[in-house]
């Protein structure tokens, strides 16, 4: 039986520091697998016509190999990169519920890009997916680009939520595509206050990061390897993160006697 756990808002500081320590414990393995991920995915993406839409076919599962490996890490072990790939080593149904995940998330992403093409005629699409080799300051200023900038995060964010747990729910609880879309709406929904907690301490420290490495580069007489030093140190922040997401299912979704709705 699947609980929900309904947690407070404090709860998203707690995740951030569970994901650090996590990651503490295992920092050239975690960001050696965050690493290949992002290869993958960047690399699949740029095949032509069918890389994007694989790609995004494939992300919950890649997601959910980086969660596997943070739980492996939590009991002490060595995340393999094997574990990229769990999602498609546990049996036929399993690796069919996964890519279905996929298919809805590649639909639903696709969806969103055809409204804001509606909305200022694909020029937000164009430059968020890398179709343009330049990009005019008047492009970015324009108020269309800007209203399309504003639909995409309006409705990209309830759908990460949705399939914010579904991965893990499929993967752990074998639970089916739609149903997991659901119960990970439900979960996030329930406890946004924490999402909401986790999302800005970990934006609030990829800022400061930043800021901190710029200054001692600038500091140093070195400014020129201010962008070099901001991109290892974000991606070791970033790597974090996604070290992180494994605690916000964690602590959201368990079979905790203590839970207050139950998902059969």
């Amino acid at each position: 039986m699947m609980q929900l756990k309904l947690v407070p808002a404090r709860t998203g500081i707690y995740w951030v520091k569970r994901g650090m320590l996590t990651f503490a414990s295992q920092p050239l393995a975690m960001t050696g697998l965050f690493v290949m991920w992002i290869a993958f995915m960047s690399v699949t993406s740029v095949l032509p016509v069918v890389g994007l839409p694989l790609a995004l076919t494939l992300l919950p599962a890649a997601t959910l190999g980086l969660m596997a490996a943070t739980r492996e890490a939590t009991m002490g072990q060595f995340p393999k990169p094997a574990f990229l790939i769990c999602a498609f080593r546990s049996g036929r149904r399993t690796a069919r519920a996964m890519l279905a995940l996929g298919v809805l998330y590649c639909a639903g992403f696709m969806g969103i890009m055809a409204v804001t093409w509606l909305v200022d005629g694909g020029g937000f699409a164009s430059v968020y997916l890398g179709n343009r080799s330049d990009t005019p300051p008047p492009l970015l200023q324009s108020a269309q680009f800007q209203s399309a900038l504003w639909v995409f995060i309006g409705l990209h964010l309830p759908l990460s939520l949705t399939f914010w747990h579904a991965p893990a729910l499929v993967y752990w609880h074998g639970i089916t595509p739609v149903k997991s879309l659901f119960f990970s709406a439900v979960a996030c929904w329930r406890n946004l206050a924490a999402l909401t907690v986790f999302g800005a301490v970990w934006m609030g420290i990829m800022v400061l990061v930043a800021l901190v490495v710029v200054t001692i580069a600038t500091w140093l007489g070195h400014p020129g390897l201010a962008f070099s030093l901001v991109t290892a140190a974000l991606l070791v922040v970033v790597s974090m993160f996604f070290t992180s997401l494994y605690f916000t299912f964690k602590d959201s979704l368990s079979d905790d006697a203590l839970s207050i709705v139950s998902i059969t």
